[in-house]
């Protein structure tokens, strides 16, 4: 009875001041997300007041966070919206993926973490955060835009490219064959078709499967089915957070709208505790080493992102002006690149001193990512040419 209490004391204390950290994260207009890894770190190993009763709950909590994360991220989007925009999209794509994974994967290799660490480290840097992205252009009033739909193409092939790379990176961790990864990649290349199928000619059956009238009843089969099709994605080595993204694709219409509404609550909280069980296992001592390379990582990936924006706005007709705002939008990293890095430090195939960047470069990305959305339109009219302010 002891630990269960000291138990419960203990989550209700994070519980508690994850609502503060919210709550301050809200008034000064900024994700909560680097609060929370902030909060995590104080809270862990060789932090100001180490947490240990609350582990078991936590761990599966946290991987719930990544589940509910990646649905309603797919409930976003529908099947016909994702090939539209891979279409539209692919060769800023492309570009997206050469500019942005590359500083990730030198500077693994520069730090000797060998090729696990850098092909780990171009996915941390590589890929923005959809949720950081889309919050942004809501609060500030932009989904009207005509650069949104760009920012939302590059955003959809991100995720499909997620698709096919944590695959590979859950296969290369887990030590398999050459043979063993690609029959990896090729089940996920074939799940990733058959859902996609399903969802653009069979999406009103799934959505009616799980529909109901009754809330209660609505929520236990839309909870239900997110954890059963993630963990049977997770035994196809297709990822749990690829296979609940791939299940919120094929929920349309009224039952996705009805689903987001209902899960936001619940991915919120899940999600905080995903971010601070990630701070809870970093330890704050390895991160000022590291926090010069992650701020020249920082610079590095705020001008390759902008310079994606701005590319695959332009080749829409976009502005220049709307290219600014695209590059700027694009800037955040948050929820996918600590996933991918709590992927390769749980699998031990990493040094942990990877955890501790990754750490320092998504609460500076999360951080300059808003700024630089606010900020890029009121910079650019006072030092760039008339004709850019007209755009």
């Amino acid at each position: 009875m002891h630990d269960t209490a000291i138990s419960l004391i203990e989550l209700g204390a994070v519980f508690f001041g994850l609502g503060i950290l919210g709550r301050l994260a809200w008034k000064i207009g900024v994700s909560p997300i680097p609060l929370y890894l902030l909060g995590g770190l104080a809270f862990g190993t060789g932090g100001l007041v180490p947490l240990h009763g609350i582990e078991p709950f936590t761990h599966l909590a946290s991987e719930i966070g990544v589940v509910l994360l990646l649905l309603l991220l797919g409930l976003e989007y529908s099947a016909g919206e994702l090939v539209t925009g891979l279409r539209r999209s692919w060769l800023a794509g492309i570009v997206d993926i050469v500019l942005n994974a590359v500083p990730g994967a030198l500077v693994a290799l520069l730090l000797g973490w060998g090729p696990l660490g850098a092909l780990t480290m171009a996915g941390v840097t590589y890929i923005s955060s959809s949720g950081i992205v889309a919050k942004v252009l809501g609060d500030l009033g932009r989904l009207g835009n005509r650069e949104t739909p760009v920012i939302l193409s590059i955003l959809v092939f991100e995720d499909l490219a997620m698709a096919v790379y944590l695959p590979i990176l859950t296969a290369v961790l887990a030590g398999v064959s050459f043979l063993g990864g690609l029959t990896a990649v090729g089940v996920s290349l074939v799940v990733i078709t058959l859902v996609l199928v399903v969802a653009l000619k069979f999406g009103k059956y799934v959505s009616a499967l799980i529909d109901s009238p009754d809330p209660e009843v609505f929520l236990l089969r839309l909870l239900g089915s997110a954890l059963l099709v993630a963990g049977i994605a997770s035994e196809l080595q297709v990822s749990a957070a690829v296979g609940s993204f791939l299940l919120g694709i094929a929920i349309s219409g009224s039952t996705a709208a009805n689903a987001t509404r209902m899960l936001e609550p619940l991915r919120d909280l899940f999600a905080a505790l995903f971010f601070v069980v990630f701070g809870l296992n970093t330890d704050p001592s390895q991160i000022p080493p590291v926090l010069p390379i992650a701020l020249l990582l920082a610079v590095a990936t705020v001008a390759t992102k902008v310079i994606t924006g701005w590319f695959a706005a332009r080749m829409q007709g976009v502005g220049k002006m709307g290219r600014l705002r695209a590059g700027a939008a694009l800037v955040a990293r948050g929820e996918f690149s600590i996933v991918i890095a709590g992927l390769a430090v749980a699998s031990g195939a990493v040094p942990g001193e990877l955890a501790a960047l990754a750490t320092a470069y998504v609460l500076l990305m999360a951080i300059l990512g808003p700024v630089a959305a606010r900020v890029v339109e009121p910079v650019a009219r006072l030092f760039l040419p008339r004709q850019v302010k007209k755009a």
